[in-house]
This record gives C-alpha cells, structure tokens and sequence, in this order.
C-alpha cells in the first residue's frame, strides 16, 4: 500500500477535510485571506488526519464528527508549523518561502494564532465539547514541551528520560490526539479509544527519534543538516553518546554544543563522535521498538483494509527519508 492508495481509500475524507479547512480559514480581512490561500498550496501528506480517518474507520463510518476532528488536528498542526517557523526563523517551508519570510513575523505570528482560534471554536460551534478537551490538552502537552526543551537547551543537562518527556509531550501528543479524536468520532468504547491513544503515542515516538536521524544526514549538495546541533537540542543519538562516552569525550562534546555548534568543522566532529560511539544504531533501535509497539497494539483490532493502512503508515514513519 502507499499514499496514493490510502487517500483513494478515504478520498471522499480528505475532500471534505480540505473543504471544511478551507472554509475555516475563510475571512472579511483581505490580507488573511491572501495569505491563507498561500499557506493551503503548501499543504503536506496529512498524516495526522489520515491517522484520524483511519482510526475511525477501523471501527465504524466516519461521519461528521470525524471531518471536525480531522480539521481541528489538521489546523493546530498547521498553527504550529507557522509558530516554529518564526521561532526557528526559518526561510522555507515544503518548498515555499515560508509565512513568516514572505510577511514578516508579526503577520505569521497572527496568522498562527488566528488558526489555532478556527479550530478551536469550530469544536464549539459544532457542540464538540470532548473533543475541545482533547485537542486543548494536546496545545497543552505541545507547549510544555516545547519550554521543556528550550530548557534542558540552555543547561545542557537533558537526560534520555527527560528527552522521552520533552518528545512525548512536543511531538507524540498530536500524533496520540489525532488517533484518540477519531475513534472518539466513531464509538463510545473507552479502552479502545484509550487503545488507540497509546498506538499514536508509540507512533509518535518513533516519529520524533527518526526526525533525529534526518538531522544527522546530509542535504541534496551533501552538506550535514545539523539543525538541532545549530540550535543546541539535544537529540537522543547525542544523548546516548554523551551518556556512554568517557569525562574527556562527553566534555568536549559539551563544550562544542554551547561554544562552537555554529562552526561547520566542529559540526562534522560531532557528528563523526555520535556515529563512532553508536549514538545512530542506538536511536534507530530504540525508534524500531516504538514503531514496532504500535503496530502490535493495532492486532488488537479486526483485520481490514484500514488496518492496512493504519500499518503503512507506521512503516513510512519509520522508512521516510525527509
């Protein structure tokens, strides 16, 4: 099975989620509207409202409620993206200059708060009230850890326990929302909507540790990513290698990381360090353990078509090379 698959098999899903995202995002303010057609063009997989759709459909038709759900995760994502952007001053986003290059930051600062707001009353609007719980939980954890992080950055001192909770709480809690807020648009069984929670976190996980991963390879002329070594994150293969090497080794990697992250020779070094003290087989390992988690957790439901996508898409998390 692969993408184009998946969205034939739930293409009447995604066309109602596009249209209701579209929708939602409409305005009387000419600028927002102008910039807001900018952002849809840009638009990825949708992997978080797949992974709602197909949590739900493994039980039961989606229905209105799963759209709703689908569109809240898909516009907190998106409000998300928009704030990293500015945070992390990036220039681009999935090939396009991103908001906050094109409009200032101020403008994509906005917009990320206008979009989050839309998803948000859309759960009200439509007397979503669990839902909104859910959701706002997520902005919750999201937040927390973020700061967490942003933390543990300037002291230095993140533990592998520690960077469990920052990523459980930054990245899988959306991932583990969207798969809680389908099966909650579908059925009122508790433990299979608590089952499915715990399948995104897993998928969540591992989607984090493989993002580590990519940071440590090369872009398309060859050159180290390095992103979270420039912006002083610790990732778990940094982690792992601090963890096991010797005082002189760990030091040196430390004092690279507050004083010298910037220079691209020391950026090299560290990570040649990482790969030479296993710090990649470790996080690899570890991501395996949390893909493979999910997917045995999804045997607990019937065997259909949507399962079956439901396991692709753990595969791609896992697989994918961007």
């Amino acid at each position: 099975m692969n993408f184009e698959q998946i969205n034939h098999l739930i293409q009447d899903d995604i066309n109602a989620l596009n249209a209701r995202i579209k929708a939602e995002l409409k305005s009387d303010i000419p600028l927002l509207n102008l910039i807001t057609d900018y952002l849809l063009k840009s638009k990825g997989k949708q992997i978080r409202p797949m992974l709602v759709f197909l949590s739900a459909r493994m039980q039961a038709p989606s229905n209105e409620s799963t759209v709703i759900a689908a569109t809240m995760i898909e516009l907190l994502h998106t409000a998300t993206l928009v704030h990293d952007d500015v945070v992390d001053e990036a220039e681009t986003r999935r090939g396009f200059l991103s908001i906050n290059a094109k409009w200032k930051n101020k403008a994509a600062v906005l917009l990320g708060d206008y979009i989050l707001s839309r998803g948000l009353l859309l759960s009200l609007d439509n007397n979503q009230f669990q839902l909104l719980q859910i959701v706002s939980n997520a902005v919750k954890e999201m937040s927390e850890g973020e700061l967490l992080q942003i933390e543990k950055a300037m002291k230095l001192d993140i533990t592998e326990d520690i960077y469990y909770n920052i990523i459980s709480k930054k990245t899988a809690s959306l991932i583990k929302t969207a798969c809680l807020a389908g099966s909650h648009s579908v059925t009122s069984d508790a433990d299979k909507t608590k089952l499915l929670g715990e399948i995104g976190l897993n998928i969540g996980m591992a989607f984090q540790i493989k993002d580590d991963l990519l940071d440590l390879g090369k872009d398309e002329i060859g050159k180290p990513l390095a992103i979270d070594i420039k912006d002083q994150k610790m990732t778990l293969p940094l982690i792992h290698t601090i963890q096991k090497s010797t005082w002189w080794v760990k030091t040196k990697l430390l004092m690279a990381m507050r004083f010298k992250r910037k220079n691209p020779a020391t950026i090299q070094k560290i990570i040649t360090t990482i790969e030479r003290n296993g710090g990649l087989e470790y996080a690899e390992k570890r991501m395996l353990e949390y893909a493979n988690k999910a997917k045995e957790l999804l045997m607990n439901f019937e065997d259909n078509i949507y399962r079956q996508a439901f396991l692709f898409l753990i595969d791609f998390t896992v697989q994918r090379k961007k």
